[in-house]
């Protein structure tokens, strides 16, 4: 048998055996192992064009995989993003979307939540016997009604397993930091408090002395009905290191304050066991980081090792838990049966500073940031894939996506249904990913800033534009600054915001940074673009149904009868995993 003869018979078998190990890979169910950080910017990680911070595992997943370019969150704050992401869903479908200021859960003790009749991945993953765990935050509410009810909990939607912060990270979680929660209000409730105390000893006095003629029944009610106003809002705002900074463990707090010296070394271990627990699979793992969101508590090992200071190290402390999980995967022989990914819940918080030091990520070359409905740095984030030998390595992907997509592709992976009693606003990625297809499903995306619509991006594939239509956009503080400085973040509605009529346009594919609006004299195609965008708006509201609204500023306030409490309220304090120090 001749070399030349050989050789096509070779390669024609080779190819045989890829096709068949592949199409054994694809037939089998894979485990699924979901990494997402907490406010992190796409300019924050070396596979994104950071060259200053060390991120050497999450960059190896963009070697390994398919990186996504124009990954798109569904909105630029965490409660509501996480909702579309767990359903596949713009969080205005769930109710989850705000009309007023708070546009994020407040409170593990407010009422509302993602609603019971929403179905999560994690649900449909448990129906075709998936073992599913969340390690990390939450964010999507805890009680509806009482203290244990746990309607909104992890596993009341598809879990198995919890263990982490069903609340968020807040400067008011460590004891050294100014508090974060509702600053401005604090601040007006204590000088009301002030203003009460003075009148109260200024009418004692005159009483006294004489100088005033008013009845000590007067002084004494005016005084219990000031201290009823004191303990009215100091029980719920003075205590919020006990009342939402906690772990559980399923439905159970294990530390009640949380200790966030050993959090990071708890949540490793938890998911090296849980991957062990369950290596025979098929498992699903999400990994919701507690990083890099304030107040960036970072353990000794990486403190001060950045070049961008307790930021950066709260960064490269993450990657190296990307790291460490993936370890226990490679340990436990999964890496060739795990679909992994990585991403952001949004882009970095700009206003996040301590004097010049700036607390929050980077967005790279893209404007806005946190809370920002409309602009790039608010909603566009890292989005990493890797599954070795299906997924191709090295792969870079500009097309628009969404972390809705996350929802149908893993639906997908397990080989389930998608539910056919609502819009799913997601679409499966696997074609694209794989290289089967070259341009994305997604036609139109609306960028929701609470439940005000700010910004609509069209995808004309025929032409390759990526146009984006701003009806709304936040005023910027101080006048050009790039954010709301001095606000926390930028407002989605009032006198904070700019309405445009014609709106502001713009062509991604040539302007990314959003530099340039276009205009009828700059772009022949600008009304033709315009009208598009709006008749497609139309269709959009039309597929919307009015459902309760769980951020009402009823279902965000502090109730006491929901508060989750390991002893009696509102003695509410444990350590259950005791007092050994976990080192890293």
């Amino acid at each position: 048998l001749s070399f030349r003869s050989y050789l096509p018979t070779a390669l024609t078998s080779c190819l045989f055996w890829n096709i068949i190990g592949l199409s054994a890979a694809m037939d089998s169910k894979p485990n699924i192992i979901l990494f997402l950080a907490d406010d992190l910017g796409i300019g924050d990680i070396g596979c994104y064009g950071n060259s200053t911070l060390r991120t050497p595992n999450i960059d190896r997943l963009a070697r390994e995989g398919v990186k996504l370019t124009q990954h798109i969150a569904a909105a630029p704050l965490c409660t509501p993003s996480r909702a579309a992401f767990l359903t596949g869903r713009y969080p205005i479908r769930s109710g989850m979307a705000s009309s007023n200021r708070y546009r994020a859960l407040q409170w593990n003790a407010g009422s509302g939540g993602l609603p019971a009749n929403e179905t999560t991945f994690a649900k449909l993953l448990q129906q075709q016997g998936y073992t599913t765990g969340l390690i990390g935050k939450w964010h999507q509410g805890v009680n509806c009604e009482s203290f244990n009810d746990h309607c909104h909990h992890p596993l009341s939607h598809g879990f198995d397993y919890f263990y982490g912060m069903p609340f968020t990270l807040l400067n008011n979680c460590q004891e050294d930091k100014p508090p974060e929660l509702d600053v401005a209000l604090q601040a007006k409730l204590w000088l009301y408090s002030q203003i009460i105390i003075l009148a109260v000893l200024t009418l004692s006095a005159g009483k006294l002395s004489g100088l005033i003629s008013i009845h000590w029944k007067i002084i004494v009610c005016f005084t219990l009905v000031g201290g009823l106003f004191f303990i009215s809002w100091y029980s719920s705002y003075g205590f919020v290191q006990y009342w939402n900074c906690i772990l559980m463990r399923n439905h159970d707090i294990t530390e009640q304050p949380m200790k966030l010296e050993r959090t990071a070394s708890f949540m490793l271990k938890e998911a090296a066991s849980f991957i062990k627990r369950n290596r025979h699979g098929p498992f699903l793992l999400f990994v919701s980081f507690l990083h890099v969101h304030t107040p960036l508590f970072t353990t000794a090992k990486f403190q001060g090792k950045s070049r961008h200071g307790l930021y950066g190290d709260n960064v490269e402390e993450m990657d190296w838990m990307v790291g460490k999980i993936l370890d226990s995967l490679d340990k436990e022989g999964l890496k060739n049966r795990t679909f992994t990914y990585f991403a952001s819940d949004h882009g970095g918080h700009l206003e996040a500073q301590d004097g010049s030091a700036q607390l929050g990520g980077w967005n790279g070359i893209y404007k806005g940031g946190k809370g920002m409905g409309g602009w790039e740095g608010g909603i566009r984030v890292p989005g990493v894939f890797t599954w070795p030998g299906v997924l191709p390595a090295g792969v870079v992907i500009d097309e628009p996506t969404s972390l809705m997509d996350i929802y149908p592709t893993v639906v997908h992976l397990a080989g389930g249904i998608l539910p056919q009693d609502r819009v799913i606003d997601g679409r499966n990625l696997m074609p694209l990913l794989q290289g089967r297809v070259q341009k994305s499903e997604h036609e139109f995306l609306f960028h929701y800033c609470g439940s005000y619509l700010h910004a609509v991006r069209w995808h004309q594939k025929d032409s390759g534009a990526i146009w984006k239509a701003h009806y709304v956009t936040p005023v910027f503080h101080p006048p050009g600054a790039g954010a709301c400085y001095g606000k926390g973040v930028c407002p989605c509605f009032g006198e904070g915001v700019t309405h445009h009529d014609p709106p502001l346009l713009f062509d991604l594919s040539r302007d990314p940074s959003e530099a340039k609006p276009l205009s009828a004299d700059s772009e022949p195609r600008f009304d033709t673009v315009i009208k598009k965008i709006a008749r497609a708006v139309e269709e959009h509201r039309r597929t919307l149904v009015p459902v309760p609204e769980q951020l009402s500023l009823y279902n965000i306030m502090w109730k006491p009868w929901l508060q989750p409490c390991c002893g009696t309220f509102p003695f509410c304090w444990c350590d259950k995993e005791g007092d050994v120090t976990q080192s890293l």
